[in-house]
Order: structure tokens, then sequence, then C-alpha cells
């Protein structure tokens, strides 16, 4: 209510000024252009001679303070107004407080019952954020890394530069929009870091004295196999090819030599379960031999001193004499007698001879008792 009241009687003193007479003051100097930073204060003055009766502000042709000789009247708080005597001739001077991205545009100061006005262009820019997304490195010495710096939100886009406090070789950035948001830009620093130090991304404002930066510290280690840097390098292509030939060639070798063992271990395993069963076949065949030859010796049904045709008899031990007689004479006398032709031996002179004929047509077997 208090807005409308001041608006109301600032008409009234336009009307007032408008009857008076006094047409014979003019502006001597208009406002110039200016660029301010959104947050800040922006100041336009406008020189008039003496005479003048009302003095009217306008912003993109708004009028948004008016000042008479004795007073401003104001209307917005954001929006007051100063005043200077330079010789004969007044300076007012009109302040925006807090200026707002949406205030830029044009400012005019004009004069009642005059047809001469001045203007400038008021031009309101944005500071962003500026950071390094991964803050403080630690990267291998004497390896290339890249170092990025993002400038988000800024109007219009800053001039991006860094200042290098550590020992390098090849410094070089590249900077530029990002392509997915026209108020954000980007500088990529690529350098080969040989110690350790600070790195600072600067980004100045275009037309201001105004800039802001970012530090972070970067620390190197010596290059080992485990160690990445945070700056997002990595091993060159070759490197990588290569290790994986590597691997792949280990891997198969591996598997080769696992097949060789295990055909190792299934033949060692097919030899020793040979052997041993040889070794049982041949200890069953030896008892029964043994038992065999026992059992022959206790019947005294068999001359054990005679060499058979096959081999295996060929290893029993020979019986004694006594033995053998008295095996002859039992089997003698149990058999019937042969009722066939004599056949008798001649033998040398001196030694007894026994001889016996077998019942059925079998082998003869001769004894010599000595």
């Amino acid at each position: 209510m208090e807005g409308s009241w001041k608006g109301i009687l600032a008409m009234l003193v336009i009307l007032a000024g408008l009857a008076a007479s006094g047409s014979s003051y003019q502006i001597i100097e208009g406002p110039k252009n200016a660029t301010v930073l959104e947050g800040a204060e922006a100041r336009f003055n406008c020189t008039i001679s003496q005479g003048w009766r009302l003095i009217m502000w306008a912003l993109n042709d708004t009028v948004v303070l008016s000042i008479t000789p004795t007073e401003p009247i104001i209307t917005n708080d954001r929006f007051t107004s100063a005043s200077y005597e330079e010789g004969s001739n007044s300076i007012s001077e009109m302040i925006i407080h807090d200026v707002r991205l949406q205030d830029t545009g044009r400012i005019k100061c004009s004069l009642q019952n005059s047809d001469r006005d001045a203007s400038a262009f008021l031009s309101v820019q944005v500071m962003g954020e500026l950071l390094i997304p991964r803050g403080n490195l630690i990267v291998p010495e004497d390896k290339p890394c890249n170092v990025t710096c993002h400038a988000l939100g800024w109007i219009p886009l800053p001039d991006i530069s860094w200042e290098i406090g550590v020992p390098v070789s090849h410094p070089s950035y590249n900077s530029g929009p990002e392509p997915d948001n026209v108020q954000s830009a980007v500088s990529v620093l690529t350098l080969t870091p040989q110690g350790n130090g600070t790195l600072t991304c600067l980004a100045n404002m275009k037309g201001l004295n105004a800039h802001k930066s970012v530090t972070v510290n970067l620390t190197v280690v010596q290059p080992s196999w485990g160690s990445i840097d945070r700056a997002g390098t990595s091993l060159p292509t070759w490197a990588i090819a290569l290790l994986a030939v590597s691997l792949s060639l280990l891997f198969i070798l591996i598997i080769v030599l696992i097949i060789i063992f295990c055909c190792c271990c299934v033949s060692g395993q097919e030899k020793k379960e040979s052997s041993y069963q040889n070794e049982i076949r041949r200890s069953a065949s030896m008892k029964t031999n043994k038992e065999t030859l026992e059992t022959n010796v206790k019947s005294g049904s068999e001359n054990k001193v005679y060499s058979p045709d096959e081999p295996r008899t060929a290893k029993l031990a020979p019986l004694t004499s006594e033995s053998l007689e008295s095996s002859v004479w039992e089997q003698h006398r149990n058999r019937q007698p042969y009722q066939g032709p004599d056949h008798r031996w001649p033998g040398p002179a001196g030694r007894p001879q026994v001889s016996f004929i077998m019942a059925s047509p079998k082998t003869v077997r001769n004894v010599t008792l000595v």
C-alpha cells in the first residue's frame, strides 16, 4: 500500500512539473554502459544543467526511480539515488542493489518537458562453480597424466587457465564448452610430473576484473604395476595387448602341464597295478606248485627223480634211493601180475636193477637203484 501511494505521489509531481515553466535545462552527459556480477551493485550517472524539476530513471522502459530537487521518490528498495554538484551542473546517480540476471537491459535517464533522454546498457554476468572433480592427485612419476577442471553455471563462459606449481615436462591444456551444457566449460591439463607440488585452475570473467580459482595437491610416486593415478591415465594400447597375449599363453601352458601330469599319474598307477597283479599271480602259482609237490610226496605215486617233459617239474628236488625203492615195491605188491612176455633190459654188471611194467598202456618208467 505504501508503494502505491508513492507511485501516485510521483505521478502528481510529474504532472505538476509539466505544468510549470522552465524548458531551458537539458541532459549534458548521460549514463554509460556497465557490466556487473550478479549480486553486486550497478551505478549509473546522469549530468543535468541547472533548472531541472524532475529526473526519471527507467529500466527496460519501466520507471523505477524518480528524483525531485528536494528528495527522491523510491518505489523499490533495490533502486536508490545520490546527488552531486559539479560547478553549475547537477549529477544524479541511480544505484541498483543486489543486481539480478533479469536486470540485464536498457537503462534510461529522462527529464520532464524535454524530448531528450540518455540511455546505457546493463550487462549482468553470473559466476558459477569451479572444481577439479577428483581433488588431490597421486600419480606415477614421469608418466603422462590428465587433470580436468570444470566451470559450471557461468554466464558467459569464463576463460580457463592453469598455474603449475609442479616440476613437469611437456605441459599443455585445452579448454572449451561442454557438449551437453552450454553454461559450463571444461579444461583438460596434460602433463608429465617429475615432483610434488600444486596445480591451480583459474576462471576469469570476460569484461570484468573478477576470477575464481581452485587448487589441488599433486603427489608423485614411483611407477609400479599396482599404482594407478587418479587422473584417469591407463596403460598404452600396445602394453595392454602384450599383457593379454602373455596371460593367454601362460594359461595355455598351465593347462598343458596339468594334462601331462594327469597322464603321467594314470600311467604310473596302471604300471603299479600290473606289477602288483603279476606278483600276486606268481605267488599264487608258487604256492600251488608247492602244495602239489607236498601232496605227491605224501602219496608216493610218482617217481620224483624222473624228469618229465614238462619243464615245471624240473625244479623239484630228487628223492633219496631208499624212499624211491620203498615206493616201487609197494606199488608192485598192490598190482596184479602181468601175463605177457617178460621183457628185461640188460644192465651193467654189479648194479642191481628193478623194472616193472604198468598195467595200463601208459609211459613205462624205469628206476635204477644204486
